[in-house]
């Protein structure tokens, strides 16, 4: 099996739509560090699980300095975040997501397996 991971940061704002009072509720940015895990058994035509460019054309091309709530279809929690970057990859299975130093979400793409 080969694995590959890429990591960026990702410029974005976002405010979260939430049933308490918190300050989340309000249009805040973060500084994103995103790691996206991919896995295959075989390599691509190229030598390749996938390009490192594919990656940051589809994840970081799209979100970076964007407003996420413009730009997704869902609320932007980290947990939700993480699941549609590793949607966007067919090749992934993991994608860590940093929003500030101490919070992280990630997602485990548990049917991967089948995939590859």
């Amino acid at each position: 099996m080969y694995y590959v991971k890429k990591r960026m940061e990702i410029a974005g704002c976002h405010q979260l739509d939430l049933p308490y009072e918190s300050k989340c509720r309000n249009m805040h940015g973060h500084n994103w560090v995103v790691t996206v895990y991919c896995k295959s058994k075989t390599l691509n035509a190229c030598g390749m699980v996938v390009d490192f460019k594919h990656i940051k054309d589809k994840i970081h091309g799209y979100l970076d300095h964007g407003n996420f709530n413009e730009l997704l279809p869902f609320n932007p929690t980290a947990e939700n975040l993480a699941f549609w970057i590793c949607s966007q990859i067919a090749e992934c299975y993991r994608v860590d997501v940093e929003e500030s130093s101490g919070n992280s979400a990630t997602y485990i793409d548990d049917e991967s397996e089948t995939l590859c």
